[in-house]
């Protein structure tokens, strides 16, 4: 049911020119809550005239399917300054902005390793099945990660203190 719903917001969202970057599911059995992030594909921030543009497409939608529930909360709002970065094209986006990522990596005698790392995004080469995103550590040393190898990625508020 989870999926069959993330499937219908996802094609409502993008049908409206928007990109789903995540979709929630809470509140409870009775009164499901919709946590809804969108992002704008031109590259500009979010607007609260786009959440609400979003919400109440949305909720048209939702109550004519009844997909949801009777008595389903809808939460639409932008991914936020820290938001997620999954795919391939959001990674190539963001090239030159700090990232927290958290990836696993084969050590030299086989065993596999999870780190977590705070890194600026240098570069992002190759297809989407094959990826490898180069990224500077604050010593200036270049690292190359597998977006295979990538378990969760957030961009990283740097407050610039000039």
């Amino acid at each position: 049911m989870n999926s069959e719903l993330e499937t219908f917001v996802r094609q409502q969202v993008d049908g409206l020119g928007y990109d789903l970057v995540e979709f929630r599911r809470g509140g409870t059995r009775t009164r499901p809550l919709l946590d809804i992030r969108i992002d704008r594909r031109d590259g500009a921030r979010v607007s609260l005239d786009d959440c609400a543009c979003v919400s109440r497409s949305l909720e048209r939608h939702l109550d004519d399917v009844e997909i949801a529930g009777p008595d389903y909360v809808l939460e639409v709002s932008s991914p936020g300054l820290e938001r997620p970065l999954r795919s391939v094209a959001e990674w190539r986006r963001y090239v030159g902005r700090r990232v927290h990522v958290k990836f696993a990596r084969t050590t030299e005698d086989g065993v596999v390793a999870r780190e977590s790392r705070e890194l600026d995004l240098v570069d992002v080469e190759g297809g989407d099945s094959a990826a490898v995103a180069t990224l500077r550590d604050p010593q200036g040393n270049l690292h190359r990660i597998r977006h295979a190898d990538v378990i969760e990625a957030r961009l990283v508020f740097v407050w610039n203190r000039d």
